[in-house]
């Protein structure tokens, strides 16, 4: 004879999830580096929570950040800190390091904060070998954070690619310059700057 169970036992099953990332804060990324997880000179770069190892910078790329600081220098003055490759701060999961970033001037030159969108008159990266990074991440990071202008010095094309207009998904605005051209910047219009100056030398 069969056995009747009164209160048979009901097994419910949960549904699998899948696997999701684990984003880090800025506050969390410090707290590695303090740690030691991250050594002092490991290149990495916290980008919407992820932590990026970036490549090295060859001989070229560095002359050219040196040199492009120098020229900023003499063209802007106390209008503005020049800063190479130091973080920008741009929201609680993404602090990159731009090669060259035109600040405006502050009281107390950022010994207290990182430089904000608000506070960044120019953004740039010298693209060797990262072109694709920079063209698609990089700028859709600047862009959704409100940096009014993003510059990539296209090293193998001797190009200055000028990006304009941020906006959430990107910028609208973008101009190609050749070594041949001059242009300026959002925050001064009145500066005419070289292409041919700012890239290397053929």
């Amino acid at each position: 004879m069969a056995t009747v169970l009164e209160n048979p036992t009901v097994i419910q099953t949960v549904p699998e999830q899948p696997p999701t990332l684990r984003l880090f804060t800025v506050a969390e990324y410090y707290q590695m580096a303090e740690a030691g997880i991250l050594g002092q000179e490991e290149r990495v770069e916290l980008l919407e929570g992820r932590i990026l190892t970036m490549s090295p910078k060859g001989i070229r790329h560095a002359a050219v950040n040196d040199h492009a600081g120098d020229y900023f220098r003499k063209h802007f003055g106390a209008r503005v800190l020049v800063r190479l490759q130091n973080p920008i701060h741009l929201d609680d999961a993404s602090e990159p390091e731009p090669d060259i970033v035109l600040a405006a001037p502050q009281e107390k030159r950022y010994f207290d904060h990182y430089p904000t969108p608000a506070e960044v008159l120019l953004a740039v990266e010298i693209a060797d070998s990262s072109l694709r990074f920079d063209r698609a991440v990089k700028s859709r990071l600047y862009a959704a954070a409100g940096i009014v202008q993003y510059c990539v010095f296209n090293l193998p094309a001797r190009e200055i690619e000028d990006y304009r207009q941020p906006g959430a998904d990107g910028y609208r605005s973008k101009q190609t310059y050749s070594a041949g051209q001059n242009f300026s910047l959002v925050a001064f219009p009145e500066v005419v700057l070289s292409v041919a100056e700012l890239l290397p030398p053929v």
